[in-house]
């Protein structure tokens, strides 16, 4: 397998698929990876699919936050999750048995979405303590997410938080209420998903992280906040990052993964959907990939390199940003 690295991460990932290919495959009764794409989810409209105009006009105080960010990079890091603090999405058919996930806390309405959810036995939440997940049925076009997904001793399903969206397809891009992250931005919304690292292409915009957004603000398309930081110079979330359409990113020679995601974020660009503890994107959780094909796929993906060593090229100083 050493000589696999000189192939493109495109050409290894569809060689990984074929070479594991003969492994056994899971029962019918497991579930098994579904290739999605960010562009599967909402309008193509929206506030993840719609490309930015070359000359979008930027926030009057564009280079203030781009500063903040580059003093967040610097100071507590940037990552790309993948294995943990990332999102497993389950695609599901038509008939695929419901059960109830007991909602934690009283929301009536929120807990009635989850009485009747298509969730397999067998799922697996993401690592970490956010324990996400996202349950996609495309036949009814609905979707469900969750924070702090688990199992109670008995094996019934529980959650701390999360939401339910139906008409996924005309759906602007985020919940109007509830949804498992602090803004009410998707978890699906600006994911980079495992079709995505074949294709080597991102068609939408990202979602990331930072350690500390500013509190008691937000712009849109983010629905609330929860930012912490009284500074004056913080980020609200919600904000969009971009690179200028100007920027010559070929000419950069950045790693593939990082030249992937540059290129979205200057067609996109990048929304800041919650806080975390570095400035930190998010990538699909490859448990059922690994589960079916029996290797790591970032790790091909990613060339070798961790998340922190591909996006320490990213042109960080080069961040504007797009005026709300």
């Amino acid at each position: 397998m050493a000589q696999m690295r000189f192939f493109s991460a495109r050409r290894v990932l569809a060689l990984a698929v074929v070479a594991f290919g003969l492994l056994a495959a899971p029962s019918a009764q497991a579930s098994s990876y579904t290739p999605i794409r960010g562009t599967d989810f909402f309008t193509s409209s929206g506030v993840w699919n719609k490309p930015l105009a070359v000359n979008a006009p930027l926030a009057s105080n564009s280079s203030t936050l781009s500063g903040t960010l580059n003093w967040e990079v610097a100071n507590y890091g940037s990552w790309i999750n993948t294995t943990s603090y990332s999102t497993p999405v389950y695609t599901v058919p038509a008939n695929q048995p419901a059960v109830v996930v007991t909602l934690d806390q009283i929301n009536p309405l929120l807990a009635a979405d989850f009485i009747q959810v298509p969730l397999p036995a067998d799922a697996r939440p993401a690592q970490g303590t956010d324990g996400h997940l996202v349950v996609w049925q495309p036949s009814t076009q609905t979707m469900w997410e969750f924070w702090q997904l688990h199992k109670d001793g008995s094996g019934n399903w529980h959650t701390s938080y999360g939401g339910k969206m139906t008409n996924v397809s005309s759906n602007p891009g985020y919940f109007q209420r509830n949804g498992a992250t602090a803004t009410g931005l998707p978890l699906v919304g600006g994911l980079m998903t495992l079709q995505e690292e074949t294709d080597g292409v991102i068609n939408h915009a990202l979602q990331f992280a930072i350690p500390h957004a500013k509190a008691g603000t937000w712009v849109f398309p983010a629905q609330r906040s929860d930012g912490d930081s009284t500074s004056a110079t913080a980020i609200p979330e919600g904000t969009r990052f971009r690179l200028p359409a100007s920027l010559n990113i070929t000419a950069l020679k950045l790693p593939r993964q990082t030249a992937m995601m540059a290129k979205a974020v200057q067609k996109y660009g990048m929304i800041v959907n919650d806080q975390s503890g570095a400035v930190s994107f998010r990538a699909e959780d490859p448990y059922l990939y690994t589960q079916q094909y029996g290797i790591d796929p970032y790790g091909y993906a990613f060339g070798g390199q961790s998340p922190g060593q591909l996006l320490k090229s990213f042109p960080w100083k080069q961040l504007r940003v797009v005026k709300p």
